[in-house]
């Protein structure tokens, strides 16, 4: 790809991200917060049914981190938390802390997803009353043998692909906005604003499921925290 045709992809969902509510450690309608100062932005999440009425009991292994809840959640069938805040607004969420979106993968390709890498955390309510966080990899176990998921696995800030929703009009939209997609594990989808560093050739040795011994009950309050990693 050319530098002109990669600046103006890159200008191009600059425009398609709308601006943010609020100025560093503010926080808008959607529950997105950032802390300039520890680098993070807290998204307000719950923790996701595993079992959606619509598909007749099936349960699909977790593919997902965090989507928007079903129905406008496209992938609300294989995620740990649901939320309901815009991908976009956690795109420019993480352009506040400094970071630039790298580029997202999608399909059977050899290619890992480009990005700063971040660091996922839940918080979960505690035994004493108060909450406790917890990495992310902690949350998932591998359906067949119980083991952790890798903790070596890496979250990178890709952002999305743009897509186009009208075939008879140019008009393009940020593509998470879309599919509602916040985190992907396997590069199923690019229209998503996190990806792991996984090609899509491990999806057929990772089966994951939640860990519910370590998460609360489907339903429950938790935050999302996204953390700059080495800051």
């Amino acid at each position: 790809m050319s530098r002109i045709r990669m600046a103006a992809l890159v200008f191009g969902v600059l425009a398609l991200t709308p601006a943010l509510a609020w100025s560093g450690g503010g926080k808008d309608k959607s529950g997105v917060v950032v802390d300039k100062a520890k680098k993070t932005v807290t998204i307000d999440a719950k923790i996701a049914p595993r079992k959606l009425p619509h598909l007749k009991g099936e349960i699909y292994p977790i593919e997902v981190i965090a989507c928007w809840a079903h129905p406008k959640g496209k992938k609300a069938h294989e995620t740990v938390v649901t939320i309901e805040a815009k991908p976009s607004d956690v795109h420019k969420a993480l352009m506040e802390l400094g970071l630039k979106p790298g580029t997202p993968r999608i399909g059977d390709t050899k290619d890992e997803p480009l990005g700063p890498e971040c660091n996922i955390f839940l918080e979960i309510p505690s035994e004493d009353g108060g909450t406790k966080r917890i990495s992310i990899d902690k949350t998932l176990v591998d359906k067949k043998n119980g083991k952790p998921f890798p903790k070596s696995v890496k979250f990178r800030f890709t952002g999305s692909a743009l897509v186009q929703p009208d075939p008879e009009k140019d008009d393009k939209m940020y593509g998470a906005d879309m599919s509602g997609t916040l985190i992907t594990i396997f590069p199923v989808t690019d229209q998503c604003v996190f990806q792991t560093n996984l090609t899509l050739n491990f999806e057929k040795f990772l089966k994951l499921e939640t860990n519910t011994k370590l998460l609360p009950k489907e339903g429950t309050p938790v935050k999302l925290v996204i953390e700059v990693a080495g800051k």
